[in-house]
Order: structure tokens, then sequence, then C-alpha cells
């Protein structure tokens, strides 16, 4: 066995091999492990990561989208400290404990009480797993078991468990478990990209929203909600939608008694520009699953906020009526607190109105610096900013990924979308820095530009 101190001491290429012997990587094809060896990473700081031998990469994807404010923040790190001296963690079962009980209660007073409980969980797939269950589980409980399906939109992305997966419809993670999952109802995603001559984002929208519209015409009793990642569809490659689509889909809820689960585990806590991307739309959702950044990057935590008369609709002695859902770390006191943490940043640092400035620097920088590149469709939404590479090439992400590397930048594109998601402690400097990584990483990849050859599984 190797003594404790083994990774601090470690080199590079030695922490490499070991992983490649030792840790299965996810979302990684482990055939390319030696052509794209892992970073290994041993300590971050601010929106930097450093490697076992001190040189530095930009964080430009938050950490797969979790970190909100910065590596090693001393606010959530001193918060966090004082927790684990205190209590670290206990069943929420029949036990309770104080940052449980705050976290649901600044959340809900975020929504102004539209969603009045919160159910904890681990990670964004349980989320999501939980919504559907609680969804088909109310109607059950109202007397209506038929309404059992889903509706889901095209190319939309909600997790890797089996109920997650059900609902989504990006081929490289369902396919292969497709004998084993349900069919959901797939409608048309409203990215703008889509726009015809002469539309714009919200004609999109509206022309996907008239798709739902017939289909909940025709089969709202048998559907038990649709779902919808709300402003960015991420996974699929940072589809972005006019927020008028969410207007017309939470309408066209109410009017044939569905439900409507908003999945913000990736857009939510600021991401898109408002706290929670719903907002931007003037709606609430009946579920909306948090996870990713609501801890700041520290911990894994996940929730489902709902209204409370859903909640209300398990309350009852019959115990095949109450939602018995559970995981053992479910409302850990350290995430929990960790979470507090983060929402008192959001405060203290006026995050969402910086957000707008750095978000503006970082698009006018891309938006003069990619005039004339193999580029279509940059677009922003808040802090997310992405761009199309025409003519991409065999394995461009894995490329650009590599060649980003050698520019001090962590960037993993998706397909041949390339996207920058910092960490919100980014400073103007750090963009520009981010900016000249990106372009630069970009020509140099449609440089090395093969003409054929396998492509890659997209990296996210």
């Amino acid at each position: 066995m190797p003594p404790k101190t083994a990774f601090s001491s470690s080199s590079n290429a030695d922490l490499q091999r070991r992983s490649r012997l030792h840790v299965w990587h996810p979302c990684t094809q482990s055939i390319r492990l030696e052509a794209v060896p892992p970073l290994p990473i041993a300590r971050g700081e601010g929106v930097w990561l450093f490697d076992q031998e001190g040189r530095r990469y930009m964080d430009a994807t938050s950490s797969w989208w979790v970190n909100l404010f910065g590596h090693a923040h001393p606010a959530i790190n001193d918060a966090l400290k004082q927790q684990l001296d205190t209590l670290s963690h206990v069943m929420l079962a029949g036990c309770t404990h104080a940052p449980a009980v705050e976290l649901a209660e600044r959340l809900s007073a975020l929504t102004g009480l539209a969603l009045g409980h919160c159910f904890y969980a681990s990670d964004g797939a349980s989320a999501v797993e939980i919504a559907l269950k609680m969804s088909f589980h109310f109607w059950r409980n109202a007397g209506r078991s038929g309404k059992r399906r889903f509706v889901a939109l095209k190319q939309g992305y909600h997790g890797e468990t089996l109920g997650a997966l059900h609902v989504t419809d990006v081929p490289v993670f369902r396919d292969a478990y497709a004998p084993l999952l349900a069919n959901a109802h797939l409608v048309a995603s409203p990215d703008a990209r889509n726009a015809r001559a002469g539309e714009g984002a919200a004609d999109v929208a509206r022309r996907a929203a008239a798709e739902l519209e017939a289909l909940l015409a025709e089969q709202h009793d048998t559907i038990a909600a649709v779902i919808v990642e709300p402003l960015v569809q991420c996974a699929t490659g940072m589809a972005m939608h006019d927020p008028e689509y969410l207007l017309l889909v939470r309408a066209l809820c109410d009017r044939h008694g569905v439900h409507l689960i908003a999945d913000e585990i990736a857009v939510g806590c600021g991401r898109t520009g408002s706290f929670f991307a719903c907002e931007q739309a003037g709606i609430w959702p009946d579920f909306l699953c948090l996870s990713k950044g609501i801890s700041g990057g520290y911990l894994p935590l996940a929730l489902v906020m709902t209204r409370d008369a859903i909640h209300d609709a398990f309350v009852d002695d019959d115990a095949a009526r109450s939602f018995l859902h559970s995981h053992s770390y479910t409302g850990n006191a350290l995430a929990c607190r960790a979470a507090l943490a983060t929402l008192d940043l959001f405060e203290s640092e006026d995050a969402l109105r910086r957000n707008r400035d750095r978000a503006a620097r970082l698009l006018q920088r891309l938006r003069d610096g990619l005039e004339g590149q193999h580029a279509d469709h940059l677009r922003q939404r808040g802090m997310i900013t992405a761009f199309d590479v025409r003519e991409p090439g065999a394995r461009f992400a894995e490329r650009f990924h590599l060649a980003a590397r050698a520019q001090g930048l962590l960037m993993r594109p998706i397909g041949n979308t390339v996207y920058l998601m910092p960490p919100y402690a980014i400073g103007d400097g750090e963009i520009d820095r981010l900016v000249d990584g990106t372009l630069a990483t970009l020509k140099a990849t449609m440089e090395t530009n093969p003409k054929e050859g396998t492509h890659d599984v997209a990296l996210a």
C-alpha cells in the first residue's frame, strides 16, 4: 500500500498512471486515456486549479458547472469548519437539524413561498427521479393513476439513472440502455438555433409550444408532467431559448391539468442571470430541481422544491399514500451549511449584478475575437456563453481540450460546441485571459484539423 502522503508527493505522470489503473473515469472513453491522460489536480484557488507540479489551469467549466464563487473560498471554508465541529451528518428520517431547516426556509423565501417544501437528495439525477416519482404518486393519490407518462424536450438531458434517462434525449447517454427504459413523449426543442428565415427566438418558442399544445390536448389524461431545462439545454450543446417558452408551457400545463417540472440543476443558482431561471419568465413550476451549484461546488447536494398542495396530498395515515423515498445522506448537514454560505455570498458579493458586467465583457471580447473565424451562433444567457464550430473535423472536442490545456485552460467542448461557464469569482483580467486563450485554442485546433477519423464522444 502507498503511504498516505503519496498523492501530495506524486508527479503528474505517476498519478495519471495510477488513476488509469484503478479509477473508472466518468464521461470518458477509457481507450483514449493514454492519448488524453487525466489532468492531475492538487489544489484550487479562485478560478484556478493547480496540478501536482504547480502548473495552473483556469477552471473555465466550473468543474462540470458546480463551482460558483471559486475554489477554496474562505467564507465557505470557514462555515464548513464550524459545522464540522458541531454536526457532520444525521439521518433526516425522524430527525432534523438547523442547516436543513434554514436552507429550505431561505430557498422557499426566494420563490415568494410559491414552493414551500424541500425534499433533499444527493445529486441531480436523484432530484429528477424524485420529481418524476412525486408527480406520478400525486396523481395516483388523487385517484388519477392513468396519468403516468411524461413529456420531455428533444435533445434534453436530465441525468443518467434509469428514471432520469427515461426523459433524456441525448443518444450517447440513452441508447445503450434503451431496452431498460420507458418511453416518454418527446416534443420539439425551442432551441433558438432552429429559427427559420425571418424568425426570432420567440417565434421558435411559440412554434415549439404549439407542438406541446397539440400533444396535451389529445393525451393530457395520461400525462403526469412536462419536464424542461429552463432557458438552456446544457448537455445538448448549450441550446438556448426565449423565456416566452416557459410562460407558454406553464399556461398549457395549467389548462390541461399537468405538472411542470423545472430541471434547474445546471441553470439555477444564478447561471442564467437570475437566481432561478424560471424567474425570467415570471412563472413557478410545480417541482423545481436544484443541485450542482447549490453547495458552491463543495459537496454533493440536491433538492426538489414543490408546492404545499402537492406535499399535502401525501399527508395520510396510509403508508402507501406517503412518499417513501430516501437517501442515506439526505439533507447532509455539511452540504446544507455549504449551501447556506453560498446563499450568503450572493448577498454579500451582489453576485447577480456583478455577473451582468462580467458576462457583458466576456461576450464583447469573444464577439470581437470570433469575427471571421469558423464559428456560428455565438450566444449567451447569464454566465453561460457558447458558440458552434463549423467543420470541426474528427475528435474535435478531444483536440480542443488538449489544446486548451496548453493554454492553461480546462475546457471540455460538447461535440462541436465550445462553451465558457467560469466561476463567478472571475475578474476582468481573468476574463481577458480566458477569451484570449479560447481564441488561441480554437486557432491551434483548426490548424491541425484532420479530415477523416472517428468522432469523439461529447466531452461536456
